[in-house]
């Protein structure tokens, strides 16, 4: 078979493309890593041409011998599909989860400069979700960047405010949002900042920055991100008319959703809040 003529490969291609359409990648912002299924792998395996093994910039031995497909280091989304071997390719990760190796594609290019952050992320994936977990996506969504500025950098703060804007969203990502403070992207301290919250969430906000989100496949990783991105449209909207909420859905409205869609919402999530200001600080949590 033909590398670009795998499903999971036009899986991979769709997504990046379609966050290039919602405006998510400007330039060449963002990146896209899958870890590739060794059923997927043996499809597509006669058309490899490994080249040298290179350092991955931390370890990562719970993937060693694994595949991902992986955007390129200064490519743009928008060309996935006319400049694919350019754009992305598959990697091959060694036997200690220390080096890797590009097996198709990224001709003249190296993976994305964000991989040691995708690897780390996906070796907590792994293993605290028994191997379900695919897929991670970073990329810079505008109105959550936004937030970023007006809202205390607090995983309870986020979490609850955008839980509040759409009443799908704690049923989407129940288990909330976390948050990383500003920090240098594309290096180690990142990375580790990064996988401390996957291991709790599905979604990390990177302050001034962007956003990370984790899934099974490409279609609950996309939803997921477009779920949150929308609820901070919403809440950017509502900034822009008032400080203050008329009415929202309360802490018992939460338990009382959770408890029909058969979800678990953390309490510390669920807190009363002192006031209906939006733009408030840390001390109004309880």
């Amino acid at each position: 078979m033909k590398f670009l003529d795998a499903e999971f490969v036009k899986g991979f291609q769709r997504m990046a493309f379609d966050g290039w359409e919602q405006g998510w990648h400007e330039r060449n912002g963002g990146n896209l890593t899958y870890r590739v299924k060794p059923e997927e792998v043996e499809e597509v395996k006669e058309n490899f041409e490994p080249r040298e093994w290179a350092p991955i910039g931390t370890s990562v031995p719970k993937l060693a011998g694994e595949y991902f497909l992986t955007t390129g280091s200064g490519k743009y989304m928008r060309n996935i599909y006319i400049k694919a071997e350019e754009t992305f390719g598959m990697i091959e990760v060694d036997d200690k989860g220390e080096n890797y190796r590009t097996v198709w594609g990224l001709k003249g290019a190296r993976p994305t400069s964000e991989l040691p952050s995708h690897l780390m992320n996906h070796e907590v994936k792994k293993e605290v979700t028994n191997g379900r977990y695919r897929v991670i996506y970073h990329c810079h969504p505008t109105n959550t960047i936004a937030l970023t500025f007006v809202l205390p950098l607090s995983d309870e703060v986020f979490t609850r405010e955008l839980w509040e804007m759409a009443t799908e969203c704690p049923v989407v990502f129940p288990d909330g949002i976390g948050v990383v403070p500003w920090m240098v992207p594309g290096g180690r301290d990142i990375a580790v900042a990064t996988s401390k919250l996957m291991r709790k969430y599905d979604v990390a906000i990177w302050a001034h920055h962007g956003m990370f989100a984790a899934g099974e496949d490409f279609d609950l990783t996309f939803g997921l991100m477009h779920t949150v991105e929308k609820s901070a449209e919403i809440l950017v909207k509502v900034l822009s008319m008032s400080d203050h909420k008329a009415q929202t859905i309360t802490p018992d409205d939460f338990r009382h959703l959770a408890k029909d869609f058969h979800v678990t919402l953390p309490e510390r999530f669920l807190y009363e809040k002192k006031s209906s200001k939006i733009v408030y600080d840390p001390s109004e949590i309880q």
